[in-house]
Parts: C-alpha cells; structure tokens; sequence
C-alpha cells in the first residue's frame, strides 16, 4: 500500500531526482546497513509516500514498523534523522500531530512514512530499539 491518506495535507516536496546513500542504524542490534538510492531504478512506491525513508527501508529488506501502513495515521515508523535531515521538508502539521504520540521524540524525530529526502544529502536514520515488533507467529 502506497502512503496516500486523504484526509490529511499532501506533504511538500518531491522524490530525490539524484542519488545519494542512506545508512539504517538500528539500535537493538547496532547492526548498521548502507544504501545506494538511485531514484532512477530503485524500487519506489509501496510504503509511506514515495521516495519515503520508509518507502526505500523497504524496497533494501530494512525493517520499520508500520502498523497503519506507511499513511500518517500512527507514529510506529518513528525514526530519528541524525544526519541529512536538511535534505528532508519540514514535517506537516499532521505528522507532527501523529509524532506527538510517540515515545523518546526528539528534534530529529520523523515518520519515516513521510520523510522524503530529496537526495542533496546522505542520511544516517537510527531506528530505535522500541520500534521493533517483538511478536512472532507460531505455525
């Protein structure tokens, strides 16, 4: 599902038009993975917004929670944006609304739903330790 939710303001901004990396750090296993987004050819347009940070975590094999599916109707894709985060539009009203129910928020606090960089920066994106779904199905 692509992060398209009618009922709130269309967030500013594009997709990057030229590549740039972004690094997933994740803070339950320290684990950090390096990507190379190309807009040209990365897979883009299945969660979030796209060209979303939670749109590429995806399309790498990254895990990000996303209860509500990447539309800004819940805040389990909360990120931090350590590095590059000017590369990305300030957050609307309703994502800011939707971070307000997050836990550990801080200035560098985004939906990676609708983070959408625009390429003139590499990122660094820590995805906390909360953020994980600890749950697994049995068979």
């Amino acid at each position: 599902m692509s992060g398209v939710n009618p009922y709130i303001q269309k967030a500013p901004g594009g997709k990057a038009t030229r590549p740039f990396k972004i690094t997933f750090k994740d803070e339950a296993t320290g684990k950090e993975t390096e990507v190379a987004v190309d807009p040209a050819t990365f897979p883009l347009g299945h969660l979030g917004l796209e060209g979303s940070v939670l749109d590429i975590a995806d399309g790498a094999g990254i895990e990000i929670n996303h209860s509500c599916g990447g539309v800004c109707a819940c805040s389990t894709c909360h990120v931090h944006i350590e590095q590059g985060g000017g590369s990305c539009p300030p957050a609307t009203e309703d994502e800011e609304d939707e971070l307000d129910k997050a836990p550990a928020v801080s200035p560098d606090s985004r939906l990676a739903c609708q983070c959408v960089p625009n390429g003139t920066q590499d990122l660094l994106v820590l995805i906390p330790k909360w953020n994980r779904n600890q749950v697994s199905e049995g068979h």
